[in-house]
């Protein structure tokens, strides 16, 4: 199991010096970095780095304790990156090696996850001399393209 949503963000409140061991983070404070922790995987997600962390409909549908379900990998990333992104909040400055963390964490997480999208040619487009028919269903043109819109790691989106 992966963690949970609490333990990203008590990690980045302990990467930014905040740790609850020394500072009591009200429910309110909770709930804030919950927000930031949602918006960040939403806009990770909307680049096309898909962890399996479950996104909220909306902001109150999320709930602290929930699994996450993202691979190890990724862990240092999301916390570390939080923690930059609430450490304003509440006065704090960002150590240089914090932020160098953070960056190597997430191009690590980049390099595993992030799938680029495949050269889609046209369908009018000639198969070309090096085609042999019993390779392509004899067919002299490129076939359909297969729409990029995955459904995760399930596979492709169909539609019924």
């Amino acid at each position: 199991m992966g963690w949970t949503k609490r333990e990203y963000i008590e990690q980045a409140f302990e990467e930014v010096g905040l740790a609850s061991y020394v500072f009591d983070l009200t429910p309110e404070q909770l709930q804030a970095a919950l927000r930031r922790l949602d918006a960040m995987m939403a806009e990770w997600n909307a680049k096309g780095l898909r962890l399996g962390y479950p996104l909220p409909l909306s902001p109150g549908d999320s709930r602290l304790d929930d699994q996450t379900y993202v691979p190890d990998l990724a862990n240092e990333a999301i916390y570390t990156n939080l923690g930059i992104r609430i450490a304003p909040s509440f006065g704090k400055g960002i150590m240089p090696d914090t932020k160098g963390i953070a960056k190597m964490a997430y191009n690590t997480v980049l390099q595993a996850f992030a799938q680029p999208y495949e050269q889609q040619l046209p369908r009018t487009m000639p198969a070309g001399a090096g085609n042999k028919p019993w390779r392509n269903y004899d067919d002299n043109y490129l076939r359909r393209p297969v729409d990029p819109v995955l459904a995760g790691e399930d596979g492709p989106l169909e539609y019924n």
